[in-house]
């Protein structure tokens, strides 16, 4: 929703949007009648509306508005704000990045006094582009935000993207009020950003991006709409070049080691030249020197841009034949240029006509632009990052002579207590880090060895809005391991124990992305990403680029494990016809278990070369027979019923609680099974609503509790009288409950402790409702479609009594 500011009416004006938006919260909120559900759907389905991460509850208000200041980012429309200022007569004031000193600065206050200053303030006859856009209209100011300028610098040199990232057709003339629109990718989707053009200045002049022409403005307004999507101007300090790249393009960023550069890399770059990619390239800082000046002229710790690389032609009585040539352009835009062979002015360009220098674009001026050779460039710079153009990149007219990636995405979360696992060191808890399927059926074709290329990307979501709340970047990475079955379920710690991965990310690093390039034969592949460590919460964004499209699984199934990077999932169900075994996997007397290599934080060390242990069905065992101690109690209990239930031989739930607690403090360090415990077991039991239970009926509950007491003591492998949360799944598997994702993290977050731990009342608690929802929605839902029609009465009454 729109706020706008205006002398006289500024209260009235906010109180009506305000009760609109309200208005409008409601109007979505749902209504009344009856309501169809279905089995662990991430669609609310009377809306049609998509839940990405947390997916909230139907119904149910959310705190995402309230955690999150950019929340109404999505709601400003350009078009809609433009009609309400020249209907007004005002110019436009951004409510939601608003011209005061913590829109600079979050940690501290500003090292003197800046002024918002719109362009009709500071200069006459203002311009939103001056003569064209060009990369000499970007120079940094005060701000350390060098990686996002070299990133601004390369949009230029393809004006197809500019356009659609910047909009040339904008003004300080017609329709002008104030307000001004960029267009960036940002995690997933294409995002309008709006921002009014007051600007930070000092003593009239702009403090952080500018342009040469003093009366430009695109570049200084396109970092401040930057600045509003990352939270704050601060949040832009340090970065890396590749970030920009991919928010101005919708691309993927591979990065290479230039000390340890593939053979074909003067290849790699010539294409991506020609393909219109976003080029940087850097020196790595010294650890005791910022942004320390080389005797060569180059800059440590310091952002370029690569904006062109060529073959030049040399003709000379002597010499005939071409030479690689790679044109950089420092940021900064002064005389910090490189200082060897092919520097401006060198006496190296007296190999090329005029003609050719003119071909090509060679001029020499101390703006901050130089060549070098392909050899010197790899031989002096120690990282390159190519911004590869995908389909969000590209429309099908350019992409008629071009290679398309095929591409597919999916939003994903790492939740402490839930599914933060950590990297393969941590074995006991990576096998619940989130899973994507990638299934590979079509070769390249180019390659002569029937091998499929794939680049897999994760990008960790917000993080620099989030440096405000004192987190940074995590330390991120994935692994790729080859699936026998295309269809299976999530994979348990047996699998990653006895299987090794078959390609990892380049390195655990704490970047916004992590992205590797693969050759791989057809089949089907689990991608795990994960950070470093287990415990830390983050979300994420993972996309899998192909040469060719490739699709996986069922498309007409409504599982949500089918198709192409969607998570690896189980649908939500019960089997309680027998008793399941987690142990997946044969006992090898005569291999140890695979392992792969120990991961580092800093460089991945290669793949176990051990032979992959084949992936066994899951087994299904008869249950177990009680013990002598089981049929002990078992004989207890039935006297003390019979002594409690009187002559109907009936229990209510405060009867019950006395017959249990007799038996299962003794075994279990508790206090026992509160009274809304035994509610909830009458409930399971009570199909007719009379409240109590039969004896036949008690001894049905009493089998189940037996199997839930053997199984919760075998998972509590420290006999705490606790399961983790990360137990917890294996416990419910064990037993029959086969659990989605999405309900698992719910059922963590309602029955665990807030250390993540489930004591035994509430895993009996969890399985007795699992179980009554369970039986209930199988009763409405008799042809097992995932639906199940409920009347308003009819749900509440199965939600409630349970």
């Amino acid at each position: 929703m729109n706020f706008f500011k205006k002398v006289g009416n500024a209260r009235e004006e906010f109180d009506r949007y305000k009760q609109e938006f309200e208005n409008f919260r409601r109007s979505i909120g749902g209504g009344g009648g009856s309501v169809s559900i279905k089995a662990d759907s991430g669609v609310n389905v009377s809306s049609g509306k998509n839940f990405f991460i947390r997916q909230p509850i139907a119904g149910r208000n959310t705190r995402e508005d309230k955690r999150n200041p950019f929340a109404n980012l999505a709601h400003q429309k350009y078009d809609e704000i433009l009609a309400k200022c020249q209907a007004d007569g005002i110019l436009f004031e951004d409510p939601e990045f608003e011209a005061v000193d913590t829109s600079i600065f979050f940690s501290s206050a500003p090292p003197r006094r800046f002024e918002w200053r719109r362009p009709g303030e500071i200069c006459d006859n203002p311009q939103w582009i001056s003569q064209g856009a060009s990369r000499f209209d970007v120079r940094q100011g005060e701000l350390g935000d060098c990686w996002l300028l070299a990133a601004v610098a390369s949009l230029t040199c393809n004006p197809k993207l500019f356009e659609n990232v910047v909009d040339s057709r904008q003004t300080f003339t017609e329709n002008y009020c104030g307000l001004f629109k960029f267009k960036f990718w940002h995690q997933g989707e294409w995002q309008e950003v709006v921002v009014d053009d007051r600007l930070p200045t000092y003593r009239n002049q702009l403090v952080f991006m500018h342009s040469t022409e003093k009366n430009e403005f695109w570049s200084a307004l396109l970092e401040k709409a930057y600045a509003k999507l990352m939270g704050s101007y601060e949040s832009l300090k340090g970065g890396s070049t590749s970030e920009a790249m991919e928010d101005f393009t919708g691309g993927v960023t591979e990065m290479f080691d230039l000390q340890k550069a593939p053979p074909n890399l003067l290849n790699i770059m010539l294409k991506a030249n020609e393909r219109g990619s976003l080029m940087g390239c850097s020196i790595d800082a010294d650890p005791g020197r910022v942004e320390a000046e080389l005797a060569n002229g180059l800059i440590m710790g310091h952002a370029y841009s690569v904006t062109s690389v060529v073959l030049a032609d040399i003709k000379t009585a002597r010499v005939k034949g071409q030479i690689p040539l790679v044109r950089v352009r420092n940021p900064w835009g002064n005389g910090s240029e490189w200082k060897g062979a092919w520097s401006d002015g060198s006496r190296e360009w007296s190999l090329l006509t005029e003609d050719e220098k003119q071909e090509h674009g060679i001029t020499f001026s101390d703006d901050g632009e130089f060549w070098m050779s392909f050899q010197d460039f790899t031989a002096n710079f120690q990282k390159l990052e190519i911004c590869n153009l995908g389909p969000d990149s590209l429309d099908e007219e350019d992409l008629s002579n071009k290679k398309k990636w095929e591409c597919f995405k999916e939003h994903g979360a790492w939740i402490k207590r839930v599914n933060a696992g950590g990297c393969r060191n941590y074995l006991d808890t990576f096998w619940t880090n989130p899973q994507f399927r990638m299934t590979l059926t079509d070769v390249d074709d180019d390659d002569n060895d029937d091998m499929c290329t794939a680049i897999v990307a994760v990008l960790q979501k917000d993080r620099r809005k989030k440096r405000k709340e004192g987190l940074d970047l995590l330390t991120i990475g994935f692994v790729i391991y080859k699936l026998e079955d295309p269809n299976c379920g999530p994979l348990d710690m047996k699998f990653f124990k006895y299987n090794p991965s078959v390609a990892k990310s380049p390195t655990f690093i704490n970047m916004r992305e992590i992205c590797g390039r693969f050759k791989l034969p057809p089949g089907s592949y689990a991608i795990v990403p994960s950070t470093f460590e287990p415990h830390y919460e983050g979300e994420f964004l993972i996309r899998i680029f192909t040469e060719k499209a490739n699709v996986s699984g069922d498309e007409d199934s409504n599982m949500p494990r089918h198709g192409e990077g969607k998570e690896i999932d189980e649908q939500t169900s019960l089997d309680d016809d027998v008793y399941v075994t987690p142990e997946r996997f044969p006992q090898r007397a005569a291999a140890a278990p695979g392992k792969d290599a120990a991961f580092t934080a800093q460089k991945v060390a290669p793949a176990s070369n051990h032979p992959q242990a084949k992936n066994a069905p899951k087994q299904k065992y008869e249950r177990t027979e009680p013990t002598d101690q089981e049929r002990a109690q078992a004989d207890a209990l039935k006297q003390s019923f019979k002594r409690i239930a009187g002559e109907d031989m009936e229990i209510d739930a405060y009867e019950l609680q006395e017959v249990l607690n007799t038996v299962f403090t003794k075994e279990f360090p508790f206090p026992g099974f509160g009274v809304d415990t035994c509610r909830s077991m009458v409930a399971m039991h009570d199909g007719d609503l009379s409240g109590k239970l039969g004896y036949d009926e008690f001894k049905d509950l009493w089998e189940d509790l037996r199997r839930w007491k053997g199984v919760f003591k075998e998972f509590d492998k420290d006999k705490s009288g606790n399961l983790s949360s990360y137990e917890l799944r294996n416990a419910l598997n064990h037993v029959g409950f086969h659990i989605s994702n999405r309900t698992f993290k719910s059922l963590v977050m309602r029955y665990s402790n807030k250390n993540g731990q489930i004591d035994f009342g509430d895993f009996i608690m969890c399985t007795i409702r699992l179980k009554t929802m369970l039986t209930s929605f199988r009763g409405h839902d008799p042809q097992n479609t995932g639906f199940a029609p409920y009347d308003i009465d009819s749900f509440i009454q199965t939600t409630m009594y349970s």
